[in-house]
């Protein structure tokens, strides 16, 4: 790193409310990842069908894409540390109703098969939430760091939620092998809480819309008006909803690697958070290295190379190679993740950073969900491996398709 990288990255932890903020993010986002990963484990053992990962995520899928453009245009209106502060109580809620549901006289009297049932609401209203927290932890950081600092900011922010989806991913796994699901649930809660602390120590943050008189659906057409208009935003958006919705096949993770694989909770931990890992090598790599030029071709290859990594793993029968494949399929979409935060960030004005994070977060954050639940589907259509190998080969034709029809994004650069 330059020794310019170096005073820009401390000058940003010096500031007081930044660091409270990365804190929040950082335990936060281990929080949900332990969710994701210990429901989506539980509900593979209780019902030994793929089709039910799918259902997992059609469920957060719903609420969160439903909701996104709403929540961009309350976000825009509100103070948006008293939003982030009410998600994250509510979530704590819904972490809360878990723990109770694996009492012990409560499992006795309703039974795993209601429990499955409760716990698909339970997602679904955690999907009602990150429509509104994910938007709004995107949209303060501009308030919280100086404009010329942004870059630096988007950055920190990724090595930050990589960081802490590689921590959540494998301490989850641990805590299925080693504790009961009540316990791993309050240590899920015990997270949320330190968040909720570190949120509460920043200041209140005015409202960034000048015209809080327009009306809600003007408003969100807005929003939608300026991610349409503005090529670079809308080319990345919908490359990368695409990529991540064919490449979702990695949700049937829990299945390959109870029925292929065959390894157990820690295992299936580690390969899980496989891609998380790759993508913070790329993300440092990147801090050292940052990209100069031809973002938008070096965006395309690195979705190729995506899609190819999900093929091998789809085919693989070794752990090790399959750990490999997902590592590398975690590089490459680091480098997405990376040129879509940055256009996002320097493209945006203030005013709208809340709509225009939002519509992000329909085309992005919900994919992931719907992700899931295509390849749920197909894992029930095709078989299993089938299913994983044409996610792969689909994310490619997209990539292909994109490279002909949009040439204009393959010239990107900022």
């Amino acid at each position: 790193m330059t020794r310019e990288g170096k005073q820009t990255a401390w000058e940003l932890l010096r500031i007081p409310e930044y660091r409270s903020f990365i804190i929040a993010r950082f335990f936060y986002i281990i929080a949900q990842r332990m969710v994701t990963t210990i429901v989506v484990w539980l509900m593979f053992q209780m019902t030994h069908d793929a089709f039910a990962i799918g259902l997992i995520g059609l469920s957060e899928f719903v609420p969160a894409f439903c909701l996104a453009l709403y929540a961009g245009h309350v976000i825009d209106k509100s103070d948006k540390r008293r939003l982030l502060l009410f998600t994250t109580s509510c979530y704590l809620a819904c972490v809360a109703v878990l723990i109770v549901l694996f009492v012990g006289p409560f499992i006795r009297a309703w039974g795993f098969s209601r429990i499955r049932w409760i716990i698909y609401v339970i997602i679904f209203m955690t999907g009602v939430i990150r429509a509104f927290g994910g938007p709004t932890f995107n949209a303060i950081v501009a308030q919280i760091v100086p404009r010329e600092q942004l870059p630096s900011a988007v950055t920190l922010n990724t090595s930050v939620f990589l960081f802490a989806s590689v921590l959540g991913h494998a301490s989850a796994g641990l805590l299925i092998a080693h504790m009961t699901y009540q316990n791993s649930f309050l240590t899920v809660a015990f997270c949320v809480c330190i968040a909720l602390y570190c949120l509460s120590r920043i200041t209140p943050k005015p409202v960034m819309v000048v015209n809080s008189e327009k009306k809600t659906w003007e408003s969100i057409k807005d929003g939608l008006r300026f991610v349409f208009r503005t090529r670079e935003v809308l080319g990345a958006m919908a490359l990368d909803l695409f990529a991540v919705l064919f490449g979702g096949a990695v949700a049937m993770i829990p299945a390959y690697a109870t029925i292929i694989l065959k390894i157990g909770p820690v295992g299936f931990s580690w390969l899980n958070a496989a891609s998380d890992v790759g993508s913070i090598c790329t993300i440092f790599g990147m801090t050292l290295f940052p990209l100069r030029r031809k973002q938008g071709l070096i965006l395309m290859y690195a979705i190729i190379g995506f899609g190819t990594c999900i093929i091998i793993f789809g085919l693989s029968r070794w752990f090790l190679l399959s750990f490999f494949a997902l590592l590398v399929s975690g590089a490459l979409d680091g480098i997405s993740v990376v040129v879509r935060g940055t256009i996002l960030q320097v493209k945006t004005p203030d005013v709208m950073r809340g709509r225009v994070s939002a519509v992000n977060s329909m085309f992005i954050n919900s994919s992931n969900e719907l992700g899931m639940f295509e390849s749920g589907f197909m894992a029930k259509l095709m078989g299993l491996v089938p299913s994983v190998v044409f996610g792969g080969c689909m994310t490619i034709a997209v990539v292909v398709f994109t490279w002909l029809k949009a040439p204009s994004l393959r010239k990107m650069e900022y």
